[in-house]
């Protein structure tokens, strides 16, 4: 694995790499009638994630949440592509074949293209959706498939992970069991649940780590619980680039996973009243207190904080002790 980030250059040029990746895929979801070869577009953006994602896992997922939290782009290309790099990580730990991975992944970035103003208006909206909105979100996996199809997507394993993303299988099989579509399936809708949990936002609190690891396990009871538990293990309930409250009150972002899900190294950044810590104090809370006790949305965080020292530090400190394997990554 490669420590990446040792300048504020690298920094603002790895965070300008996931901007323009995460503006090109909104332009292509909020317009797919527009695009000159859809299929293309979709293929080239999922190769240039996986270049991002396997310098460095950790600093790919850091950037990738700080930008979900403060784009001005709208929260489903946002999500889509969050969706899309957790599927990538859970295609390696369940050793899916390449079409299989090809499939799932694709699928991550285009399962909501049949809703993606609609879900951007919802991600702000403060009331109820309306009997209108309420039918095109309960329609738009079949929507969104024919859609694709339509667009010249012909591999019929993508399009029907998507077409069945919603749908409950009771078939009472283990997840290795399934057919590919329902198992697909079956992983891209404890993603799509997983992403939106770890993702608080100014309307809906962060839960704690205890609370949000039950959500996610009991939600994926169906099949033997696999996705829900290898997410939880291979990202972690509070991902790197999110902020987490700790026990003392002092407020962290997350730096790096460990090899346990819940006990990241963190990067301490405001004391316990509230005042900014200069430069941020590095903690691995394997080795102890403080924990974490709670995630916080970005909108919660009122300084400004230099993510480019952060990593910095990170870096340093990796390169002090040496690497080690990473949880994610191939």
């Amino acid at each position: 694995m490669t420590h990446i980030v040792r300048s504020e250059r690298d920094y603002e040029d790895l965070l300008g790499q996931w901007s323009d990746l995460e503006s090109g895929l909104g332009i292509l979801l909020c317009h797919p009638a527009n695009a000159q070869e859809f299929e293309s577009r979709i293929y080239q953006y999922d190769r240039w994630m996986q270049d991002l994602i396997q310098r460095d896992t950790d600093v790919a997922l850091y950037l990738l949440f700080q930008l979900a939290a403060q784009s001005p782009v709208g929260y489903s290309t946002s999500h889509a592509l969050v969706c899309a790099v957790l599927c990538h990580l859970a295609a390696i730990e369940f050793e899916l074949t390449q079409h299989e991975r090809n499939s799932l992944v694709r699928a991550a970035l285009t399962m909501n293209i049949a809703m993606t103003a609609l879900q951007d208006q919802l991600a702000t909206q403060r009331s109820s959706p309306t009997p209108k909105q309420k039918t095109a979100i309960q329609t738009h996996a079949a929507d969104g498939a024919v859609m694709l199809g339509k667009l010249g997507i012909s591999n019929v394993l993508w399009l029907e992970t998507i077409h069945l993303h919603h749908q409950d299988d009771e078939s009472g099989l283990k997840l290795q069991d399934l057919p590919p579509p329902q198992r697909l399936a079956h992983i891209l809708s404890v993603v799509d649940r997983y992403a939106a949990m770890i993702s608080p936002r100014e309307s809906r609190e962060g839960r704690s780590a205890s609370e949000s690891a039950q959500t996610i396990i009991q939600g994926d009871a169906t099949h033997d619980n696999r996705v829900g538990q290898t997410l939880v293990r291979i990202v972690g309930l509070c991902p790197p680039g999110t902020f987490v409250q700790l026990d003392d009150d002092e407020v962290a972002v997350v730096m790096r996973r460990s090899k346990q899900a819940n006990l990241p190294d963190v990067a301490i950044v405001l004391s316990s009243s509230g005042q900014q810590i200069r430069p941020p104090s590095l903690h691995r809370t394997a080795n102890g207190s403080p924990h974490i006790v709670g995630a916080l949305p970005a909108s919660a965080i009122q300084e400004r904080i230099n993510h480019h020292v952060i990593l910095q530090l990170g870096t340093l400190a990796e390169d002090r002790r040496g690497s080690r394997p990473d949880p994610g990554q191939a």
